[in-house]
């Protein structure tokens, strides 16, 4: 993995976060927020990005490249889009990775260390952990909808085959 340092300063790069569904409504203030405690993390193809049963507190936006979910050693997703996250349950709840992430091609994420919320001014913690868990919230939403879709069909699709 190349790391960037934390990119506080970098105000050329909220052109690009505005690209991002996960962060396009929030406030440049926020922005340069979340930069002040972001890197950019650079990954080659096979390398691990995220281990299952691990602890940590990142939050991965992608940027650009591949990645592939693995639970148990079996893929359960592929990541290619920017502005696809993965880490937001271990942000949330602060158990073990639930996953292993992996770089299915040289890929950059945006990643996002999931205690800055602790480091907030007092007078701004409100405000921005509304909008974050907010959005936090449609990412899991839309996650559960998915999941909900796969589930329903999976199950036609044992009872087809457990009437023939």
């Amino acid at each position: 993995m190349q790391e960037s340092s934390y990119l506080k300063g970098r105000d050329d790069l909220i052109g690009t976060l505005r690209k991002i569904p996960f962060l396009q409504s929030y406030e440049d203030r926020y922005l340069r927020s979340i930069l002040e405690l972001s890197k950019l993390r650079r990954y080659t193809p096979g390398e691990v990005i995220t281990r299952e049963g691990e602890y940590d507190s990142w939050l991965y936006v992608l940027i650009s490249g591949e990645v592939t979910i693995s639970k148990n050693e079996e893929e359960i997703a592929t990541l290619d889009k920017l502005g696809e996250t993965f880490g937001e349950l271990a942000v949330i709840d602060g158990e073990a990775r639930s996953a292993t992430v992996h770089a299915a091609s040289g890929s950059t994420c945006l990643a996002i260390d999931g205690a800055f919320l602790d480091r907030l001014a007092p007078a701004d913690k409100p405000e921005f952990e509304a909008v974050y868990y907010r959005l936090l919230s449609g990412i899991l939403a839309t996650r559960l909808r998915s999941t909900s879709e796969e589930l329903s069909r999976l199950k036609q699709e044992r009872e087809f085959l457990n009437t023939l």
